[in-house]
């Protein structure tokens, strides 16, 4: 009988730790997070310089025409720092990104050009994520991965990638970024801006 207390003692104490922590944790109020506000935040950027107005003016939509009319964007861009992050509706951890980059692209859209490449989606599927994911800035569609090829960008998923303003690669970043302080950090580190 003694040699079953001991044990039974033992379950008895991790589960009181166990039932005090779970109840500690399970009630308190926890500040939740708003949904993004698209309109807000495009008001956040009025003022901003062409061409990043026009990003701006693009929001959310899921734009056409490839790797050309992609290119054609960031020669437009040029005198401009650009942040290009490829994602897909069906990524678990761009899903989870998107928060960083809705909240950098509204406090740093007015010096820094963000753009989206969605790959290996349908178009429904992209514009049903972009509904629930709003951002403050256009997304190429790259269906058979034409632009990731041309800006150096693995075929995993997500990736950013960092361009200087005269266009060049500075850094590519593979996975999805775990907070807006970590994008914040690399956007410093490899952009100075």
């Amino acid at each position: 009988m003694r040699r079953l207390l001991a044990p039974l003692a033992i379950v008895l104490l991790v589960a009181a730790v166990v039932i005090g922590l779970t109840q500690a944790g399970g009630d308190a109020e926890r500040p939740t997070e708003r949904p993004f506000d698209l309109q807000a935040a495009l008001k956040r950027l009025q003022g901003a310089p062409e061409p990043l107005a026009g990003l701006h003016a693009q929001a959310n939509e899921l734009l056409g025409g490839g790797r050309k009319a992609f290119d054609a964007r960031l020669a437009d861009l040029r005198g401009h720092p650009v942040v290009v992050n490829k994602w897909a509706s069906w990524c678990g951890p761009c899903r989870a990104e998107f928060p960083a980059f809705q909240k950098l692209a509204v406090d740093r859209g007015r010096q820094i050009a963000f753009v989206g490449v969605n790959g290996s989606d349908k178009r429904p599927s992209a514009e049903s994520f972009l509904r629930s994911h709003p951002v403050p800035f256009p997304s190429y569609e790259d269906p058979h991965e034409d632009i990731a090829r041309a800006i150096d960008a693995p075929s995993n998923y997500p990736i950013t990638v960092f361009l200087d303003e005269r266009g060049k690669m500075a850094y590519i970043h593979q996975g999805g970024y775990v907070s807006a302080q970590a994008l914040a950090a690399d956007i410093d580190r490899y952009l100075g801006a």
